[in-house]
């Protein structure tokens, strides 16, 4: 596991060894953009990363990081080598660890803008945070159950809630049981509950919303992409 270090001359590095988490670290919850425009594990070697729009996010992460007392921080789009496809199976298989085990985890929500004073009350925030694209990609599902605690960000920054103080729209929007939310284990929901999650739910490659599914079964199989979505749940199912 590879991560991020905010430098205090404001640059971005990256640990050059793969590493077990032992030190604690912030993990970044986010939609990717388009894939030019995000941040990969080339950009970081050459000083193309600030050029692009996805640098925002990084900047953002390291700096709520440093305001939690965190050095350290994890982003996927560019903490793994995706032209490795061993590494990549590897991140894919544990990511769901990955996120459980963070200090902090910071769901940055890109499609939302909100004035300096946050007022769940007011019904055009809620609305905007119900719709959030956030909600309807395959890899944040893992990303909302995982870790102990989500802390929720709107695109300028400004802090929105936390998984504990949001849980009723969370649920609402999601209908995820509020004891998953809550961290009860698993295995306590049937296999087709936890399928259906995903309903409503999209990536960019048909097998990663199975792959995605991994952690939350608590299973490891190998990433073939190519395989198609049906033959990856069926591998899943099996498991």
């Amino acid at each position: 596991m590879r991560l991020l270090k905010l430098e205090e001359n404001g640059k971005i590095s990256l640990t050059k060894d793969i590493i077990s988490p032992t030190t604690p670290y912030a993990i970044l919850s986010h939609t990717w953009g388009e894939d030019d425009e995000e941040v990969n594990f080339e950009d970081l070697k050459d000083s193309s990363a600030k050029t692009k729009d996805g640098y925002k996010k990084l900047r953002f992460c390291g700096q709520q990081a440093a305001r939690d007392g965190l050095q350290y921080f994890w982003v996927d789009t560019c903490c793994i080598n995706k032209s490795s496809d061993r590494e990549l199976s590897e991140a894919i298989n544990s990511m769901f660890r990955w996120y459980r085990k963070a200090a902090k985890c910071y769901a940055y929500l890109t499609d939302i803008s909100t004035d300096d004073q946050i007022d769940l009350s007011l019904q055009p925030w809620e609305a905007a945070f119900r719709n959030s694209r956030w909600f309807t990609r395959g890899w944040t599902l893992q990303e909302l159950i995982a870790p102990s605690s989500v802390d929720f960000f709107c695109s300028n920054g400004n802090r929105l809630g936390d998984k504990k103080s949001l849980e009723g729209q969370l649920h609402k929007i999601t209908d995820i049981p509020v004891s998953a939310l809550r961290g009860n284990p698993l295995f306590r929901f049937s296999f087709d509950e936890r399928v259906l999650w995903t309903r409503n739910r999209d990536t960019k490659r048909e097998e990663d919303l199975a792959y995605s599914l991994l952690g939350i079964f608590d299973i490891s199989i190998p990433v073939i992409y190519g395989e198609g979505k049906e033959n990856a749940f069926r591998r899943l199912n099996r498991e």
